[in-house]
């Protein structure tokens, strides 16, 4: 399931993309005044809540985590995401577009993400400056 949408993305639908559904529970990492309010409004308008934040201390069943090159180890952030993420839930790992300030270099999350025990699935335009990638904790056989 990828999906690629272009440079003009529309916000709306995104929550969708994303695979929220009303009644989810969200948590919001990283968010600083670059964020896409847009992105971020669609998100809560899908989940029909607000989004929680890193002391929300309960489980949740998906992560949002803005990144930028400059926010320090990835690995450490990833690993962070997954203190409250539910087995199953995904995390989105939000990243400026390429040519944006802050662009997090693709082979840096395809080394973070096994490093952190997860793997990527999904690849998403969500907005004009922003790409989300969706990372999951892999299947373990019961």
């Amino acid at each position: 399931m990828s999906s690629t949408v272009g440079d003009s993305a529309p916000v709306t639908g995104t929550g969708d993309r994303l695979g929220l559904k009303p009644g989810m529970v969200v948590q919001e990492l990283g968010w600083d005044n670059d964020t896409d309010d847009e992105l971020r409004i669609a998100v809560e308008d899908c989940i029909d809540a607000d989004m929680v934040d890193g002391d929300y201390g309960n489980v949740v069943d998906a992560v949002l985590l803005w990144w930028r090159a400059d926010d320090g180890d990835l690995v450490d952030g990833l690993v962070d995401a997954l203190t409250d993420l539910v087995g199953g839930g995904s995390i989105w790992l939000l990243t400026p577009k390429v040519g944006r300030p802050g662009t997090v270099d693709a082979s840096d999350v395809t080394e973070a993400a096994p490093i952190a025990g997860l793997s990527q699935t999904t690849t998403a335009a969500v907005s004009k400056d922003w790409q989300a990638i969706r990372l999951v904790a892999p299947k373990t056989p019961a």
